[in-house]
């Protein structure tokens, strides 16, 4: 009986040993996949952090190329306001017009500036002015005042040339000259800033690169990681199926204990004698306690009673009939 109980357990410990080898292969399967997600972790981080020293560069490469196209554009500007004032010059020069009426700051300021020292100059030397005029020339000159400090923050800001219109000609070769130089240094700060481009260039596509490569180890990371997560799932299915048989072999085990257990002890029982049952013992005592007398082997009471035993007077006509030893 104990040899087929074996069988099964034989099977089932068959089936527990190739699922806890299968457990092994899966667990180096799913090491495996962690240690691949970990080098690309790794490599995806330590290239992240090239491309975010190389954006750092780039930026501030890109900073030092906008400040030099600023300052570019801050000589164009320069050079159009002093050529747009060369050409009213010119212009006033011939004795025509500007285009659409219309003045530059320096000639607007230059001019304002000039009719404020006439107006000043009449004032203090003019003594034939009447009160009236002299109203007059003193409320025009407090407007070309303040015509004259709302022109000067815009000429400064493109620190325009003074120019004296009593002096045209010479005015005219000044505003060329300095509008030659700041043509010039426009057209050096834009090949600054082109130069700065030509080493920004190879930078962005070194960027491009890196950016490319953290996402390719990135995506590598996450692929391994699914197929660890997807190995430790299978994994978990598999290791309530060990448990499962595991536990059926402990139940099966302890069955067949208790089935060995029970036949031993059945089998003392049956070689125990009288004086070794407890439970005998333990009857014997409470029968004597109850009736005074205890039966054993099947003896009677009324075979123990006085009626059979031999009498004193036999025995004494025995010994009386005895001769051996008489020397008569």
């Amino acid at each position: 009986m104990l040899r087929d109980t074996d069988k099964p357990e034989d099977d089932l410990r068959t089936r527990l040993h190739a699922m806890e080898t299968r457990l092994r292969r899966m667990r180096e399967q799913r090491n495996g996949h962690n240690e691949n997600s970990r080098r690309a972790a790794d490599s995806r981080n330590s290239v992240q952090e090239q491309a975010r020293e190389l954006r750092e560069r780039i930026k501030e490469r890109m900073e030092d190329q906008k400040e030099v196209r600023n300052r570019a554009r801050v000589h164009q500007a320069k050079r159009d306001e002093i050529q747009s004032q060369m050409r009213e010059l010119i212009t006033q020069r011939r004795g025509k017009r500007g285009e659409g009426g219309t003045k530059s700051v320096v000639i607007q300021l230059s001019e304002t500036i000039g009719e404020i020292d006439r107006i000043e100059n009449r004032i203090m030397t003019d003594g034939s002015l009447s009160l009236s005029k002299e109203n007059a020339m003193l409320k025009r000159l407090k407007a070309l005042i303040a015509k004259r400090e709302e022109l000067m923050p815009i000429a400064e800001e493109f620190q325009v040339i003074e120019i004296d219109l009593g002096d045209m000609e010479g005015s005219i070769q000044l505003l060329k000259a300095e509008a030659d130089a700041q043509h010039k240094a426009m057209l050096e700060a834009n090949v600054e800033a082109d130069g700065i481009w030509e080493e920004v260039k190879p930078m962005l596509e070194e960027r491009d690169f890196l950016r490319a490569e953290g996402d390719r180890l990135h995506n590598a990371f996450v692929a391994s990681r699914e197929a660890a997560d997807k190995v430790h799932s299978d994994m978990k299915g598999l290791l309530d199926q060990v448990n499962e048989i595991r536990n059926e072999i402990k139940a099966q085990h302890e069955e067949r204990e208790r089935i060995i257990r029970e036949h031993n002890q059945s089998v003392r029982d049956a070689l125990k004698t009288p004086d070794e049952d407890e439970e005998l013992a333990n009857s014997l005592a409470d029968q004597l306690l109850e009736r005074g007398s205890i039966t054993l082997g099947g003896a009677r009471k009324e075979d123990r009673s006085p009626s059979r035993r031999p009498s004193k007077a036999k025995k004494k006509s025995r010994r009386l009939g005895t001769t051996r030893g008489n020397k008569s």
